[in-house]
């Protein structure tokens, strides 16, 4: 194979011969010769199915045909973009990602020409981060729709877009927006530099972007947000954060974010400030169900029974009188078999999904506990495990949740509720001294911001958030057009 560095030749035979060294076996790469009435002989090469047909008959095909070179000397090809070019390693690239380049006899440089048309999805209701009444428009895994979805929500000068590429098979472009006038431009540099360090053959998607970017990658919990809804991102920018569009993915990173970034959701900022306060708290109490529930059972059962009151004690010992397991088994039996319906369900086609899900969760529990496998009590509690788990409105954050859970009842088993609160403390500490691109992840509870409770475990209403949030450490604080509702007495 030949190299792609070097310059282009003014003899088009040897352009040809070298753009067919570079693609060897690529039957899908068209070379077209053309002539001209003035003699002229010029070649337009593109790789089929990358490149819009329809463009390159009527912008591209049909002027040369025509004439493919006036009397200024300038092609007359009716694409938006024409970059000129004498590089063959530019040439490479502008092929493979559906361009087309055009080659004329007696001239040192290639036209590449803006003729991109590769199939893509339409867009969508977001699939993982459904919404009430929010937005139902999701990205796509075309970079330049996501960002032009982005600009509709903030048609403003200062949104910036500073490009990467990343990659060294297969080039991968990185978008990096962000409002210039708001956000932190130390944090842009950190992420530049985390970003220009990547070395690999190509990323195929935004979550393994996330995991070189990450502070602490051996962490569980998530340290940048994923989202697939432009409302979303939006709406962290706003607020001081950096949004990562990567190329061919359907979600964008958010960084810097907190904690209790990931208990939020759009449509807490669609319904009324007291309700959505109340959702949220939902949230905090579910993460702890899903968290600590089955450790708690464990721990009740096998070393603290004697704080669970008495009536509950006989009817616990009356259910679990056929049951050849410790309650430590039991629970990871029942978690196991949660997990893989859980996964089962996401494999397989929706429908299918949804019956395993709903048929197996209640055809296994009763079963197991006819023969006297799982006691009464285990199913509930598993059964609230799960629902609570459900709750959580990141994926990323439900799943760190659902690992931690095994390890926290290991400690149960172990040492009872010592082993719980120990864990615990354990989290809080690793929450504390975790960080997401220098930002405090526990912000706003440590460092401890006040000022950031307002949209935090709670939500205020919206005229009372008048600054943004520190945790995204911006430059420009105060928001702009946060007014006092009329007629409001406080």
């Amino acid at each position: 194979m030949a190299s792609s560095n070097g310059t282009v030749h003014e003899q088009l035979q040897q352009n040809i011969s070298q753009l067919q060294s570079i693609f060897t076996l690529a039957p899908d790469l068209v070379i077209r010769s053309m002539d001209t009435e003035q003699g002229a002989s010029a070649v337009v090469a593109y790789f089929e199915g990358l490149v819009d047909m329809n463009s390159i008959n009527n912008d591209v095909l049909r002027p040369f045909f025509q004439s493919i070179q006036n009397q200024e000397g300038v092609v007359p090809v009716t694409v938006g973009n024409i970059k000129n070019t004498t590089m063959w390693s530019e040439i490479e690239h502008g092929l493979l990602i559906g361009k087309s380049v055009v080659f004329m006899e007696g001239q040192a440089e290639a036209y590449l020409l803006d003729t991109s048309g590769w199939p893509q999805r339409a867009i969508e209701d977001p699939q993982i981060e459904a919404s009430i009444k929010g937005a139902h428009q999701g990205f796509v895994e075309t970079a330049q729709l996501n960002i032009a979805l982005i600009r509709r929500y903030i048609p403003n000068r200062e949104l910036k877009i500073t490009q990467l590429m990343v990659g060294e098979r297969g080039k991968t472009s990185i978008s990096i927006m962000y409002l210039n006038d708001v956000a932190n431009p130390e944090i842009l540099e950190e992420l530049v530099e985390r970003i220009g360090k990547v070395k690999v053959d190509a990323i195929i998607n935004t979550g393994e972007l996330s995991e070189f970017v990450e502070d602490r990658s051996l962490s569980p919990f998530p340290q940048l947000l994923m989202t697939e809804r432009p409302d979303s991102a939006a709406s962290h920018i706003l607020q001081g954060r950096y949004v990562i569009v990567v190329d061919r993915s359907p979600s964008v990173l958010i960084a810097p974010v907190t904690f209790v970034s990931f208990f939020q959701s759009v449509d807490d900022y669609s319904m009324r400030w007291s309700i959505a306060t109340f959702i949220r708290l939902l949230r905090i109490f579910a993460f702890m169900i899903a968290l600590f529930l089955p450790s708690i059972y464990i721990s009740f059962l096998t070393y603290n029974f004697e704080v669970i009151p008495i009536q509950l004690v006989l009817s616990i010992a009356e259910s679990r009188e056929k049951v050849p397991f410790h309650p430590f088994l039991e629970a990871v039996m029942m978690e196991i078999t949660l997990e893989m319906m859980r996964e089962a369900g996401i494999r397989l086609p929706a429908p299918i999904g949804q019956t395993v899900g709903l048929v197996g969760g209640i055809i296994i529990g009763q079963t197991a506990v006819q023969a006297g496998i799982v006691s009464n009590i285990m199913v509930i509690v598993v059964s609230v495990t799960a629902i609570a788990s459900f709750i959580i409105p990141n994926y990323d954050m439900g799943a760190a949740i659902r690992f931690l859970r095994f390890p926290m009842m290991l400690l149960a088993f172990m040492f009872g509720i010592v082993g719980l609160v120990s864990g615990a403390m354990m989290l809080v500490s690793h929450l504390t001294a975790l960080t997401s691109l220098g930002a405090p992840y526990g912000s706003p509870l440590s460092p401890l911001k006040f000022s950031d409770w307002k949209d935090a475990f709670v939500r205020l209403p919206l005229w009372k958030m008048s600054s943004r949030p520190t945790s995204s450490m911006p430059k420009q604080s105060k928001r702009q057009g946060n007014n006092k509702p009329d007629g409001d007495a406080t």
